[in-house]
């Protein structure tokens, strides 16, 4: 990368450039010359030929008329009306150098173009010694010959100056949308750790809040080396990043299931605790992510297809092993006569969920791999060797019975994954429904599917099976959602407990629904029992305001009741905007909005972080191992910044391979060679 405290040009004020002009005869001169030749230069290969002095263009004359009219509406001339105007109207120009809708052109702008540079660099995740490549140094000088293009030192420090202007500029983002109402406005965190290639620790600490015009955002706060992943260092990590970015309060800190990670937010609970910035006294900040529990249950049932998974999975394996053996799988598919044409997936062995993707689409190309066994003798001879042998037929069958079951936990994967949409309201449906279906699996007349039901359920009941395990947070998200509201949750509760359980679940939610309303209300900061509080945020002396809510005699509504009480929302689809919804009726349930806000900005597993992981790991590959953690910090959290809320709607750390989309660009490509053929002139012999 080169040594960085060398003397080069700061970002904010790079250097003058300074062009070689080749010297040009002009005019004789003569009394009373038109003062239009003092912006053009004669040409000295031609007669008659001008050639404008700001933007090279050559202009045949015969007087000086050609020339005043393309000054009037040359783009490089400064003296040109339009320029002037542009120049006297910033409000044309954004903060970052960029031009606005305005139809005006800006004139060559040196620090745009450098602060441009930078910035495709990192949103490109291209190493900084590819500035001084010579294919885009040329490219970039056809572009534009006046840029002044930096070396790959100036760059690397341009680009710890682009975080701090970025730095800044979140900075003030936050204190627009975060520090509004002191008491009640929170962001959610995502954090996790990572050793990467350079055998450092990195810490990602995520942000993810709802701004004033109901948008979801998360930011990347900060990505620094730590010494270990003790509890103790993710406590005073994320506690000295709020420091830093001043916020102090939180409403949970979504973390994986390592037991350190128990020890760290009990520690960070306390100082919370002291600034009095917890909901509910901190009971819920902790929340585990869904993806990895989800993870641990399905693994946990697959234990008893290890050896089956293992052979399908050689047999993947040796179809996508090298050109010639890829032949020879494609030749057996053919001859099998099979319908389905794609592509098999290679899986990541760590990843169940793309090994969910190889068996459904090795499953679809079985009779393939059984006609490659009995024409490539290879085949079978390479995975005995190397592996446990060819797939059996048992193997084929069990796949075939547990597929439909992964995919339940596939889908859920998805949906849980996602950080472009709210998911905390989905959280508990989701937990319930999962539990649902292995409680069915339990019950199965097959005892290969029933076993493999049991192993998963006694693992679901470790993380979600008893009451004081369920985050209330998320319950209250779910009451948020205007399709489900607490009717609907009640009801859930009680298909998925038993009496007893479900009585005391429904309780401790109303309980909590109850405080955290009054909470935000401002009365007491949460202290007096939910039971204790009216539903208006005021304290409930023997209990008359209850009385007068249970025989409907109350003289005012609060912003629960009216919630409650209305009718649900009947449009339920995929693609119902709850943000949407509740960014149309803040106004008229404003202290519930401010609840809604806060819990539907809460993530439900660590997959952001996770995902950041992999830009680190793009970031920091074996050409760029040398980089410095602070250049790595500054390049991760810039390309935070820079992609802001344009998030994809599919987590990109999930998508093991499209294998998908590559049958579809396979399919149109032999379309277009069949049509190509049929089109093609046809040369007929005379008789």
């Amino acid at each position: 990368m080169g040594d960085l405290s060398e003397t080069t040009e700061v970002f904010s004020s790079p250097p003058t450039v300074v062009q070689n002009r080749t010297t040009m005869r002009t005019p004789k001169s003569r009394k009373n010359r038109s003062a239009v030749w003092d912006d053009f230069t004669l040409d000295p290969e031609s007669e008659k030929i001008a050639i404008c002095d700001h933007c090279g263009k050559k202009l045949k004359y015969n007087g000086t008329s050609s020339m005043t009219s393309h000054l009037k509406t040359c783009k490089n001339n400064p003296n040109n009306e339009s320029n002037k105007r542009q120049r006297s109207n910033p409000s044309s120009v954004n903060v970052e150098g960029q031009v606005s809708s305005s139809p005006l052109v800006p004139r060559f702008d040196q620090e745009n173009l450098r602060y441009l540079l930078v910035k495709m660099f990192i949103g490109m995740e291209l190493p900084f010694n590819k500035v001084e490549n010579p294919y885009f140094q040329e490219y970039v000088n056809g572009l534009n010959p006046k840029f002044n293009l930096i070396s790959r030192t100036t760059l690397a420090r341009d680009t710890l100056l682009f975080w701090d202007v970025e730095m800044e500029k979140l900075k003030h983002f936050l204190a627009q949308h975060c520090h509004r109402v002191a008491l009640t406005h929170r962001v959610a965190l995502t954090a996790d750790t990572w050793t990467s290639i350079q055998n450092l620790c990195y810490m990602c600490v995520t942000a993810h809040f709802i701004d004033n015009n109901w948008t979801l955002q998360s930011r990347v706060l900060s990505f620094c080396q730590v010494t270990s992943h003790s509890g103790d260092v993710i406590a005073n990590t994320i506690d000295n990043c709020l420091t830093d970015w001043g916020l102090n309060r939180v409403s949970t800190i979504t973390l994986d299931n390592a037991s350190s990670n128990d020890l760290g937010i009990k520690h960070l609970k306390k100082k919370l605790l002291s600034c009095n910035s917890l909901l509910l006294k901190g009971e819920y900040i902790h929340l585990r992510c869904c993806a990895h529990v989800l993870n641990l249950i399905v693994k946990e049932g697959l234990k008893d297809v290890d050896d089956s998974v293992l052979r399908i999975r050689g047999s993947v394996k040796y179809a996508r092993a090298s050109a010639y053996k890829f032949a020879k799988f494609k030749t057996a598919v053919e001859r099998s006569n099979t319908e389905y044409k794609g592509l098999v997936c290679l899986d990541v062995e760590t990843r169940w969920n793309s090994t969910y993707i190889m068996l459904d689409s090795a499953l679809k190309h079985q009779k393939a791999f059984e006609m490659l066994e009995i024409q490539d003798p290879k085949y079978t001879e390479e995975l005995v060797e190397k592996g446990k042998g060819v797939p059996t037929y048992m193997d084929w069958e069990e796949a075939q019975a547990i597929l439909p079951f992964l995919k339940i936990f596939y889908d859920a994967t998805l949906r849980i994954s996602g950080s472009s949409y709210v998911a905390s309201n989905m959280y508990m449906l989701e937990v319930f429904d999962i539990g649902s279906q292995i409680n069915m699996m339990c019950q199965s007349d097959d005892v290969f599917l029933q076993g493999m039901a049991l192993k998963m359920k006694k693992k679901y009941d470790r993380y979600w099976g008893k009451i004081e395990q369920l985050n209330m947070l998320l319950l209250i998200s779910t009451v948020l959602d205007p399709r489900y509201k607490l009717r609907y949750v009640n009801w859930s509760i009680g298909e998925n407990f038993n009496l007893q359980e479900a009585k005391e679940l429904k309780e401790l939610l109303e309980t909590n629904l109850y405080q955290l309303f009054a909470e935000y209300s401002g009365v007491g900061q949460g202290s007096q029992s939910g039971l204790q509080l009216s539903l208006g945020g005021k304290v409930d002396r023997y209990s008359y305001n209850r009385f007068l809510q249970s025989t409907g005699s109350s003289s005012a509504q609060t912003d629960l009741q009216k919630y409650l009480e209305e009718s649900i929302e009947s449009q339920f689809s995929d693609d119902f905007d709850i943000l949407k919804w509740w960014k149309e009726n803040s106004s008229r349930l404003p202290i519930l909005a401010k609840i809604a806000k806060d819990l539907f900005a809460i993530p439900i597993s660590t997959v952001p972080s996770e995902s950041t992981f992999s830009l680190g790991g793009r970031v920091i590959d074996e050409h760029r191992s040398c980089l410095t953690p602070k250049t790595v910090e500054a390049l991760i959290c810039s390309y935070s910044c820079i992609k802001g809320s344009r998030k994809s709607s599919i987590i990109d750390s999930l998508i093991v391979e499209d294998y998908k989309e590559l049958e579809k660009l396979e399919q149109e490509v032999a379309a277009m060679k069949v049509a190509d053929a049929c089109s093609a002139p046809v040369s007929l012999d005379e008789d």
